[in-house]
């Protein structure tokens, strides 16, 4: 017997949307609390959908294939009456995946009689998945620490870059700014750090990864704790692992004036004081990595549409929506003369406060 939940938060703009983990660490309160971050994540970069998360207790790890989806599958079945490409549309998360979608896409399917692809998304692209999913959460990143670097008149050629996470999101996020002229000077992974303040080759470093499993004994680079990257001199630092990184005893060592927030909260409260003391400009997870959730709102129209986009298009229109996300979060920070953390979150919660009064209460 497993226990698991589906939590909407606000559906005011929108059908719920977020993902679905499978983890022993799953409980409610947390999924509750995911569920209001996608509320606002989504409403950040003014896609019209409210909030929503899932998860499951089981340690997928220790399951076989078959079993991994018959939980899939039950699970899609218990939350087929919550779920549907016009109320709550899930998406991957922690410990599942595209063939996770796939199997609940068919469970919701088989329900109704028909194929509903746009009833999930993350979905392998033979079945109404789309271009561009696997790199959108980096390609979101890229965007706004660009636009930040903009803001500040720094000169990509000028920047080093330090990278905390060589994962989906640490390493195309890499790889991105590398192409982009930028110099990455650090980067880590699970086994630690590496640092070269000359500058490191990133297709170099993720094919040593690839051949040895970890960016450890890289040649050419000097080995550094996952603590000592975040204090390394820098002029741009993205958390892109874990949460909860930057805290008090650190944040007053981070040299870097730009600070992207890659990963879901690395920065805790009092960090997020020192950082802004020091005059560290940090552009928060929910517009940094709003990425993702951007582009599983393009496969969703594709799929209702039926037609479907070339990578080029969805990369176009994931720009233009990132880089007006963070024009609109600049402009309401310096209007109420606060950080952007905050300005995200007054945005946020405006839109969804104005699509609230409008639809007034029923009956």
């Amino acid at each position: 017997m497993y226990t698991g939940y589906r939590v909407q938060h606000n559906i005011n703009r929108g059908p719920a949307k977020g993902g679905i983990r499978f983890s022993p660490e799953v409980s409610l309160d947390e999924v509750r609390a995911l569920a209001m971050w996608m509320t606002w994540k989504c409403a950040v970069v003014d896609i019209p959908f409210g909030g929503a998360k899932g998860g499951v207790i089981c340690d997928p790890h220790q399951m076989s294939r078959g079993e991994l989806e018959r939980l899939s599958r039950r699970y899609a079945t218990e939350i087929s009456i919550l779920m549907g490409p016009n109320s709550d549309i899930p998406a991957p998360d922690m410990n599942t995946n595209p063939q996770v979608m796939a199997w609940m896409m068919d469970t919701y399917s088989m329900h109704q009689g028909y194929s509903v692809p746009a009833a999930i998304t993350g979905k392998p692209l033979a079945i109404g998945g789309s271009e561009g999913r696997l790199d959108a959460t980096a390609r979101g990143v890229q965007v706004v620490t660009k636009a930040a670097m903009r803001h500040l008149d720094m000169l990509p050629e000028n920047c080093s870059v330090v990278i905390q996470g060589f994962g989906n999101v640490g390493g195309i996020t890499a790889r991105l700014l590398h192409e982009s002229g930028c110099k990455i000077v650090g980067l880590s992974d699970i086994s630690g750090g590496i640092y070269n303040p000359r500058g490191i080759d990133v297709p170099t470093a993720m094919r040593f990864s690839r051949e040895h499993g970890s960016l450890r004994g890289m040649p050419g680079t000097e080995p550094v704790t996952n603590r000592e990257l975040l204090e390394l001199p820098c002029d741009i630092l993205i958390p892109a692992a874990l949460e909860n990184q930057l805290t008090k005893e650190n944040a007053g060592r981070v040299q870097a004036r730009l600070v992207v927030e890659a990963a879901n909260g690395p920065t805790n409260v009092e960090a997020d004081r020192i950082l802004n003391a020091n005059g560290v400009m940090v552009v928060p997870d929910i517009l940094a990595n709003a990425g993702g959730v951007t582009v599983s709102y393009f496969e969703w129209v594709q799929d209702l549409q039926h037609f479907f986009w070339s990578e080029n298009e969805i990369n176009q229109r994931l720009e233009a929506i990132m880089s007006r996300a963070f024009k609109a979060v600049m402009t309401k920070a310096e209007s109420q003369d606060t950080n952007l953390r905050m300005g995200a979150y007054l945005l946020a919660v405006s839109r969804v406060a104005e699509a609230t009064e409008l639809r007034g209460i029923y009956p």
